[in-house]
This record gives C-alpha cells, structure tokens and sequence, in this order.
C-alpha cells in the first residue's frame, strides 16, 4: 500500500472491533471536520479528520473496524497495513465496555506490534447499568496504557481521551522533554510476559499465539471486573432479543420492520418531493423566460431548460426520499437492529450454499452494488467471493430508488411503500435462487468461521445519525452533478440530432436506438421507444432513467408524472420496475465486476444473464397479469 496520508501533521489512529461505538467517538471527535474518500489501491471507505487541541494539530484516521489483525479480510489488512507502514503517534483503541474481554484480544495485538495506544473504554455507562464494573486503573497498569471512560455517544470523556492522545502524541515525537522518539508505551506486566514468550510476529496469525491472547484478554478481563448481584438479571437488550430474535416472530417483526421503514420514507417525503418538483418548475418557467428576454437562441434555451433541467430536475425531485431511507437506515443501524437484521439474514445463507459471511454484501448492496461486491473481499472462500459477487447487482441499490418513487406514485399512490418493499424483496429472493443454483455448479473450497457480536440496544445520537445520512446521501447529489448531468447532456443531444428532425422525435438518434429495441420489449407491455432508450441511458446509471424520461417527455417535475400516466399503465408499469430492478448492471458495478472476477467471461456472464432474467420476468408479470384482467 503506497503511503496514505501525508506526515506533515501528528497521526492518530482509531481502532476497534465493530460495534464497539467506533464510529460515534470518531464523530465526537471530528464532528463536522471529517473528510469521507477512499484507501488508495481500494474502494474502500477512509474517514479522516483534523483536530486542534492546545495549540496543537493533528490528523484522525478511523481505520476500519476489526476483530483481529491476523486474516486476510480486506478490512483487517488495511488496518494492519496502516498500523504497520504508516506508524501512527498514537492508537485510540475504542473498546466496548459490555465486552471488555472479547475486546482485549485486538488490545494485545495492537501491545504486540509495539505501537503507542490509549484506550476509550467505551459504551461505560451501559457497562455500569448492566452491573458490570471495571477498575479503570488496575486495567491501565496491567496494560501499561492509559485509560478513559468514555459514552461516545454523549461525548462523555472526550476531553479527557483527547488529552492523553495528544500527551502520547508529545511523548511519542519525544516533545515531552525526554529528547527522544518513542516507539512504543512501556507494556504492563502481563501483556510483557506474553511479547516476551510470543517469537511468532503477530501478522502470522499461528495458533498457539492466538490461544495465548485469548488466554491473557480473559485473565486481564476477569482481574479487573467486577459483577454486582443482579447483573445476571436479564438485561433489557436480552429481554427485547427474546421477542425480535424469536424463532417464530423474528421474521416477522423484520419485514415488518423493513415495511414500516418504507412507509416512513414514502410518506413523509411525499410534502417534500411535491414543493420540490414545483420548485423545479417554476425554476423551468423563469430560466426561459430570462433567456427569451435576455435574446438567447432558441437551441441555447431548450437545451438549458427542456434538457439540463427538465432532466436533472426530474431527478433531483427524488433526493427527499433518498435522504429519508438513508436516515432511517441510520438509524436502525445506531439503535442496534441491522446487526440483527444481519443475524437473521445470516440463517438463510446456508440453505443457498454460501457461507454466513455473504450476508454482509448482501446488506451493503442495498445502498450500492459497487459497496457490496468490493465487501465480498471479507469472504475467505473464492467460491463464495465470486457467486457473492455475480448476485450482488440483483440486490436492490438507492439508485433504482428514484424510478420506484416515480411508478409507484403515479400508479400506486396508496401502496407506495408496499409496491418499493415487493421490489427489494424480489431482488433478495432472486439473489439468493441464483446464488443457489451458481452453488450447485460452484463446488465449495475452503471453509472459514463467522463471527458477528449483536451490540446493546441504544439511543441513537441524532447528530450522528444526521451525519451519517448526509454522507451517504451526498453520493446522490454528487453523482447527480457530474456523471448524471453529463449523460443528461448526451441525452438531449441525440434527442435533437440529426438537424433538423423535430426534437425528442422518433426521427432523432436516440429516437431509432429505442425503436429499434422497443419491439423487444413489447410482449412486456412497454414496447415504446421511451421506454426503450431510457433502459439504455440507465445501464450507465440506474438514476438516469428518471432523467431520460425527463428529457425524451419534455417536461420536468410534477409534468413527468402526467407523462409517465399517459403512456403506462398500472400493470405496464410494475413490469418496468421489475426489468429496472434486474436488468444489466450500471457501468460502475460492471466495472467493479471486472476488476474482482479478473475474468473477461465472468463479467460478461453478469451483464447477460440479468438482462434475460429481467426480460423473462417483465413479460411474465405482463402476460400473466393481462390474462387475470389487469392489463
């Protein structure tokens, strides 16, 4: 991995297990002054920040959360990587509380490669209120390390953490008067003993090591802790997992979870979209009028206003719901039930012959394809890697989300929320037939264990929630400003080429791609070439068959409704949304494809066989519904 963040500033580094509230103390830390890129080499997420503490800088990386540094994952090799190669002046070692023991055995690891720590005993207030008490002290001085109680969540301790990282920043950089560079924090007696014994570097990952770091986290963990009585009373998480994990009720309650969610974003975004697609309207209405004051050219005027923002318009109406499912995706995860939607999730894998792991590309698809094809690195198993990876553009993303709010307002104004969940579950349960029958075909390789922690039921921070929502939601727009923006333009271009011909016309180039695609699509009950070229423009971007429609109709906002009505109907248009939800995968995800398949044949396999795949079920859904008398 080439050097990733420049050495001109301290390094501190965040460490942690998932779950561990790692990401709300780097919040608590940077607040609003993080950047949100990618690792170099890896599209994976890299989160950093600068911080100012008595007159003193420094850059806060948040590595990826991790369990051990030994595997092969993706996650855990960046971490180590970075530990490794970049030396940071200090690692915050986030350590969750309710689980000191489980927590440790990344603490010793860390002890091991001799880097400076400071922990954030983390989530202390539920460890309190769950009977559990910790002696802070006596844990610091068998680590060797200090250590802050802290709630992330409500910036308790954030100071005091802040304090000693800075303090172990200045001892490291040999700025505390001793004249020298640290290179590592003097180790308490017991994680002393086991480097000493320990001759296998800990990236070796030998079992005998790991068993030793399990045998020492215990100790530690046992000498320190403290129960009361009632601590082994059921705790209120225990109590709530009783009824939301129960055999019988556990799915249930997940899809009416996921149902509800539905609702929420549907509903409430519907004021929103509505003032926004009037705005854009009347945004529309005064840009050509100015224009066609101001003497601007006929051409100069449409493309402004029938194609930038009749088009980008179209789409932009759209971000309400987008932002709203991001928030409440947020805030299931804060409050602790997408670890259990995981949990469930993770039962029916094995009926499909993957292993417990894939679910996590699976869940991650759901915000973006691309996300959960690059997570199927986490699978140890090239077999599992590469049917994870076939299925994933199965997988409903945000970016269909704009077509099924379009289609399901219009057509299903009532059942909104209902028709959107019967998509995303059609794409789960076609993922996981076509997941089984590659299974059938792919024999199994190696096997690898699963490890997954249900973290405590919790209040979410709003304002952690509320950053979390933007960072994913601010993809949208920036997505929208660029690569949607630009194919907007193209679109316009070819609806208004040859000269001559009338604009958006069956005459025009983009006119006779689709006319020669629509009697393709006839037997599905969408046999236009609107339809047609809007599938074509939204194999690049999935948004963009909102905007193509925008532009080929002439109209944006709330006219792109009326449009969309005239030429579908009820029944025609559920078949669209389902040959959107499954047809060929975006450029990005194909691309993304590629470059983890390395295979030329595999990549063409799923640009090919969701393609035919959505074809037969569209005109299935037409057919058959047209013989019941819904056409």
């Amino acid at each position: 991995m080439n050097e990733i963040v420049s050495r001109s500033l301290p390094i501190i580094a965040i460490a942690g297990n998932p779950n561990s509230g790692k990401t709300a103390l780097f919040n608590a830390i940077t607040g609003a002054r993080q950047h949100v890129g990618n690792w170099p080499g890896v599209t994976v997420e890299k989160k950093e920040g600068r911080i100012a503490r008595g007159g003193k800088s420094a850059l806060v990386v948040d590595l990826p959360g991790t369990y051990s540094l030994g595997s092969q994952a993706l996650d855990e090799t960046i971490a180590r990587d970075f530990i490794m190669r970049e030396r940071p002046d200090v690692v915050i070692n986030v350590v969750d509380s309710t689980n000191l023991e489980r927590n440790l055995y990344l603490t010793i690891q860390l002890l091991d490669m001799g880097v400076p720590i400071v922990m954030a005993l983390n989530i202390f207030d539920e460890a309190e209120a769950l009977g559990i008490h910790i002696d802070v002290e006596a844990l610091s001085k068998d680590l060797g390390v200090t250590v802050v109680p802290t709630v992330a969540v409500r910036s308790q301790g954030i100071d005091e953490l802040l304090d000693a990282a800075f303090a172990a920043v200045s001892a490291h950089s040999g700025e505390d008067g001793s004249g020298q560079r640290a290179e590592q924090d003097s180790p308490g007696e017991l994680a002393l003993a086991l480097a000493t014994a320990q001759a296998t570097p800990v990236i070796e990952q030998r079992d005998q090591a790991a068993e030793r770091r399990y045998q020492l986290a215990a100790e530690i963990a046992q000498s320190v802790i403290t129960t009361s009585p009632d601590s082994a009373a059921e705790s209120p998480s225990q109590r709530i997992d009783r009824v939301a994990l129960n055999r019988w009720l556990a799915y249930p309650i997940f899809f009416g979870v996921v149902w509800a969610m539905f609702q929420f974003t549907f509903t409430l975004s519907e004021p929103l979209a509505n003032w926004l697609g009037s705005a854009i309207g009347a945004f529309g209405a005064w840009a050509e009028h100015t224009l066609a004051a101001a003497g601007a050219p006929d051409m100069v005027v449409a493309f402004l206003v029938d194609g930038v923002i009749a088009g980008l318009g179209a789409l932009l109406e759209f971000a309400p719901p987008i932002f709203l499912l991001f928030f409440a995706i947020s805030f299931l995860e804060d409050i602790g039930y997408m670890a259990r939607a995981a949990l469930l999730s993770d039962r029916f894998m094995g009926a499909i012959g993957l292993h417990g792991k894939a679910f996590i590309p699976m869940i991650l698809g759901f915000g973006c394809n691309v996300t959960g094809i690059l997570a199927a690195r986490s699978l140890d198993s090239p077999r599992d890697r590469l049917i994870s990876v076939l299925v994933n553009p199965l997988i409903s993303c945000s970016a269909r989300l704009p077509v099924y709010v379009l289609f399901a307002g219009v057509f299903f104004p009532k059942q909104r929320g209902l028709v959107v969940f019967s998509l995303y579950a059609l794409g789960v349960v076609l993922a996981a037939s076509v997941a089984k029958a590659l299974s059938i075909f792919i024999k199994p390789d190696v096997s690898s264990t699963f490890v997954m922690e249900l973290p405590p039921y919790r209040m979410p921070k709003m304002s952690g929630v509320l950053l979390q929502t933007w960072e994913r939601g601010k993809e949208f727009l920036h997505k929208a400003g660029t690569v949607i923006l630009l194919a907007v333009v193209v679109v316009w271009a070819l609806s208004n080429l040859p000269p001559g011909v009338a604009p958006g016309s069956s005459d025009s180039l983009i006119g006779r791609i689709g006319s020669a695609i629509a009697p393709i699509l006839k037997p599905a009950g969408f046999g236009t070439w609107q339809a047609a070229a809007a599938l074509v423009f939204g194999a690049v971007a999935k948004e963009l068959i909102v905007g193509t429609l925008g532009v080929l109709y002439g109209t944006g906002g709330m006219g792109l409704a009326g449009a969309i009505q005239a030429n579908w109907t009820p029944l025609s248009a559920y078949a669209f949304l389902v040959m959107s939800l499954v047809y060929m995968p975006c450029v990005a995800t194909t691309a993304a494809i590629r470059r983890e398949t390395s295979s030329r044949a595999w990549t063409a396999f799923a640009v090919v066989y969701p393609l035919v795949l959505a074809w037969v079920l569209a005109v299935i859904v037409y057919q058959f519904g047209s013989l019941l008398g819904l056409a």
